[in-house]
C-alpha cells in the first residue's frame, strides 16, 4: 500500500510522460498532494478548476439519470493530456487523482492503466 506522497511519485516516475500530479477533493476544491507542475502548470490551480469539470460531470449524470460511476476524465489539449481518474473504495469518496502528460511523450493507454493501478495500491 502507498501513501499519498508515495503515490504522486510513483506516478511522476513510472508513467512514462508525467508533468505533474495531484490528489484533489472535489467537494472543496483542495488539493490533498502535489508533485510537478512548475511555473506554467500551477497543480494548486488546476486542482480547483478541475473540481468544476467533475461537478459538472456528475450533475449532468444526474439530470440524465445515469447510474454509472466515472472512471476517468480525459482533457486534450495540443500537447497535453490532462487526465482525471475519480477514487474508489473506502475512504475515498469525492478525491480524485490528477495527472498531467506532456502528449508527445505519453502513452495514454498505458498511462489509465498505471493510474488504475495506483489507485488500487493508494492508502487513505
Amino acid at each position: 500500500m502507498m501513501n499519498v506522497e508515495t503515490s504522486l511519485k510513483e506516478a511522476m516516475t513510472s508513467i512514462e510522460g508525467s508533468v505533474g500530479a495531484a490528489l484533489v477533493d472535489y467537494t472543496s476544491g483542495m488539493a490533498l498532494g502535489t508533485l510537478g507542475g512548475g511555473k506554467d502548470l500551477d497543480l494548486t490551480v488546476a486542482a480547483a478548476g478541475n473540481t468544476d469539470v467533475i461537478r459538472a460531470k456528475l450533475h449532468a449524470m444526474e439530470m440524465l439519470g445515469l447510474k454509472e460511476d466515472i472512471e476517468d476524465v480525459l482533457i486534450t489539449l495540443s500537447g497535453q493530456y490532462h487526465l482525471i481518474r475519480l477514487l474508489r473504495g473506502r475512504g475515498s469518496n469525492g478525491l480524485f487523482l490528477y495527472l498531467v502528460l506532456d502528449k508527445g511523450r505519453a502513452n495514454l493507454a498505458m498511462a489509465r492503466h498505471q493510474l488504475k493501478r495506483i489507485e488500487a495500491e493508494l492508502e487513505l
